[in-house]
């Protein structure tokens, strides 16, 4: 007797089989995760082409037609603990020390990006109404660090560029959200347009972030003091986590707002709660002339909390990159133009260089600094997930815009995870020879051996 037919249920033999391949691909890449972690090949190249190979371009394991549940399940899910553990992990002094970094490139180049991508587009992808062509700049303006994190994290680079683009990267998926959802709710037929540009700001932006602010602010304070009487364990303390990322993103989608711009601001009040926690723990110990952290209350500072959850975050990114491959990127690579080809090359060119370049005018970075940091604004996991919830919403220009999307992400994981390393050793060598000539650079001294220098914001 079958599985299936002993439970009376239900995974099919073609689920099974795509069950099987994505189990296989998973634990043939972390058998060889070291090995490849030395080359140019990355996570998101090799699972976004296995992707391909077992989508309706390759075996046909899976579809979009036939898996759309599971898929968006999956990436809507990843998207959300990202968010939420990311926004977990700034703090305040990420921004401080060396602040005008992830600030100039949020404040300033992030809008510009988002314009330069709706001019660009209005003349390479004709008949897109003009929200459509704003949806795709909001669709390709997140950064996404993990797609060149071999050169972001390079012991060459100084901390201060380092934690600016990790900061920037954590930040500007969140950003781009509100402009995403307004865009959406102005195209007729969305199931956000029925309630319009003003509910939608209502619900979406305003709401969500009072809900989020709330559960995350408590879910804070009430772990902080259960740690603090040592009445929870260290597992649970990390599942934690993950019941505040979907408490957050269901609670919103039942009063139609944004799951993500919630579990976005959660993560913050989170972060901040259980670092308050901990501050006031070492004052305790003081008072009672204890060592901090050695009794119940020692209050972790929220990296310990949120790490667990951010590795699953990882994992299942990797797996949203295999699914962006099979359902979004093989199907589209038999209907692309010379337009759209240019659109995707100016996309991870012009639309994030030049507004780079702009925001960082008059900062004192070297022209270096400035290309290193406007050439690693890839693409990836928010695009991706933005993508499909623009073709789940079936919008007129869907057909174009998933083109457009699909071969941009192809070529940012491509192109970025192909250079990483060699920009980054590039990079890094112009750095301590220019250090040695001019002490007191803008780019602050060279990272330690280690690469793990002060104000790396990890």
């Amino acid at each position: 007797m079958s599985d299936a037919d002993g439970r009376g249920g239900a995974m099919s033999a073609g689920g099974g089989w795509a069950v099987a391949a994505v189990a296989a691909v998973t634990a043939g890449y972390a058998l060889v995760s070291r090995r490849l972690a030395t080359t140019v090949v990355s996570a998101p190249m090799v699972f976004t082409a296995f992707g391909v190979a077992i989508g309706p371009a390759g075996l046909g394991l899976i579809s979009l037609d036939h898996d759309a549940g599971a898929i968006l399940t999956l990436v809507e899910g990843t998207l959300t603990l990202v968010l939420l553990t990311d926004a977990m992990s700034v703090r305040r002094r990420d921004l401080r020390a060396g602040g005008f970094l992830p600030g100039r490139l949020l404040g300033i180049a992030l809008p510009l990006t988002l314009a330069a991508g709706w001019l660009l587009a209005w003349p390479l992808l004709p008949g897109l109404t003009l929200w459509e062509l704003a949806l795709v700049a909001a669709v390709l303006a997140p950064t996404d660090a993990a797609l060149g994190e071999s050169a972001v994290a390079g012991p060459g680079v100084p901390p201060l560029v380092r934690g600016g683009l990790k900061v920037e990267s954590g930040l500007n998926d969140g950003l781009v959200l509100p402009f995403f959802v307004v865009f959406l709710a102005a195209i007729p037929g969305t199931a956000a347009s029925a309630e319009g540009i003003a509910g939608t700001f209502w619900r979406s932006l305003v709401l969500s972030t009072a809900l989020g602010l709330a559960i995350g602010g408590s879910g804070g304070w009430l772990l902080s003091a259960s740690r603090a009487r040592g009445w929870v364990t260290e597992e649970w303390r990390q599942v934690f986590v993950l019941a505040v990322a979907a408490g957050s993103y269901a609670l919103a989608t039942v009063i139609d707002g944004s799951g993500f711009i919630a579990a976005w601001v959660a993560g913050f009040a989170l972060g901040t709660t259980l670092r308050r926690g901990a501050r006031a723990a070492v004052v305790k110990a003081a008072a009672g002339g204890r060592t901090a952290g050695t009794g119940p209350e020692s209050v972790d500072n929220g990296d310990d909390t949120a790490r667990p959850a951010a590795r699953l975050g990882d994992f299942l990114a990797a797996l949203s990159f295999l699914v962006f491959g099979a359902v979004l990127l093989g199907p589209q690579l038999q209907h692309l133009d010379w337009r759209i080809a240019v659109y995707a090359v100016l996309s991870l060119t012009v639309v994030r260089m030049l507004p780079v370049a702009l925001s960082l005018a008059g900062t004192g970075l070297a022209l270096p600094t400035v290309l290193f940091a406007g050439w690693f604004g890839p693409r990836g996991l928010a695009s991706v997930v933005f993508g499909l919830l623009v073709v789940e919403e079936h919008v007129p220009g869907t057909a174009l815009i998933g083109r457009a999307v699909a071969l941009t992400i192809g070529l940012s994981i491509l192109l970025h995870g192909l250079t990483a390393h060699f920009l980054a050793d590039w990079y890094g060598a112009w750095h301590r020879a220019a250090s040695a000539r001019r002490p007191g650079m803008r780019e602050g001294p060279p990272a330690d051996p280690a690469g793990a220098g002060p104000g790396t914001g990890t």
